[in-house]
């Protein structure tokens, strides 16, 4: 089996990429969990009968890695990446330092998994959870109808932030009910966050934050620089998982019908629909679940050939450890 190092093993997606790898039965003993200036000692869990080593990343020789699973903040990336890259190891970055590099391809996997043999440096790069969760139920419906227009609406969890936003969500909500002020606990977000929403997701850039402006530069990356891309993402008070409203726009006119069936047939997406009170799927039900979840399928009749669709997803597991497992193995069978 691949020797598979993860980087930042002591974030919350690290830790949930280490998870996912022991729930698909790889040995302890092939995996090496890196943190920078870890302390010798430092251990973290494997499963439940299970504790690694963490290793320090700045002292690790990367020619002891088959791949490499970069699960860090991206500025942590773009220090160790060129140390990993210098020793040839296969590189899966999911961390968004390299999603502006054209040597580097973004793969979603199921919609364009030959871009991996254009990785010439040995990196490709995953999209943020949120594309991953908006694209990978369009793969087959791309193929067949090619899509050239998305419009979404993203509801983010605090998880998406980190757990210091996390930690902030719990806080606020206890001192709510113990009616204490929240002054000195709008850190992360700078305005209330508990029992509330926030149309903003990252810095302004101009009129759109800088995740917005990802969301739109990532589905170009995957699907072509000439589509057409709006997006709107908001906190709302939840831990984990993510929901969008996804408006799509086809060039070949489509039976609804085959749309459904399409995604029904692609791997990682489960489809629950169904017309009636509770007949669909949401950010309660999906944590912890390895799919994407669509609901609310229906045609868009204020474009020409436009449907949309409801999706959730448990966004550190399904849209990211999940599918990095996927896109790992498409580079190591590279």
């Amino acid at each position: 089996m691949a020797k598979i190092a993860v980087v930042g093993a002591n974030e919350n997606l690290g830790r949930e990429v280490l998870n996912f790898l022991c729930e698909n039965d790889v040995k302890v003993s092939d995996v090496i969990a890196l943190e920078p200036k870890s302390p010798m000692g430092t251990m973290v869990s494997y499963g439940e009968d299970d504790d690694l080593d963490v290793l320090n990343l700045d002292d690790f020789d990367f020619s002891k890695a088959d791949v490499a699973l970069f699960a860090c903040s991206a500025e942590l990336a773009k220090r160790y990446l060129p140390k990993a890259v210098a020793k040839g190891v296969k590189i899966v970055d999911c961390s968004g330092a390299t999603a502006t590099d054209a040597e580097v391809p973004m793969i979603v996997a199921g919609l364009n998994d030959n871009a991996v043999k254009d990785a010439k440096k040995n990196v490709v790069s995953v999209p943020s959870s949120v594309v991953t969760q908006i694209l990978k139920p369009l793969s087959k419906i791309n193929e067949k109808y090619a899509v050239k227009r998305i419009v979404t609406s993203a509801y983010l969890s605090t998880s998406a932030h980190g757990k210091e936003a996390m930690d902030e969500l719990f806080t606020q909500t206890r001192k709510i009910y113990m009616n204490a002020p929240l002054v000195d606990d709008e850190e992360v977000f700078k305005k209330q966050i508990a029992f509330n929403v926030l149309p903003q997701v990252g810095e302004f850039i101009g009129e759109e934050t800088s995740a917005e402006w990802q969301v739109n530069a990532e589905i170009k990356k995957v699907l072509g620089g000439n589509m057409k891309v709006h997006a709107n993402l908001a906190y709302v008070p939840a831990f984990i998982g993510a929901g969008v409203f996804v408006n799509v726009e086809t060039v070949k006119e489509f039976d609804l019908d085959e749309v459904r069936a399409l995604m029904e047939q692609t791997d990682g997406v489960t489809v629950f629909d169904k017309q009636l009170d509770g007949g669909y799927v949401s950010l309660n039900d999906v944590q912890g679940e390895n799919d994407i979840y669509v609901s609310r399928l229906r045609q868009d009749l204020s474009v020409q050939n436009g449907f949309s669709f409801w999706a959730v997803a448990d966004n550190l597991k399904a849209d990211m450890a999940c599918h990095a497992f996927e896109v790992m193995n498409l580079m190591l069978a590279k």
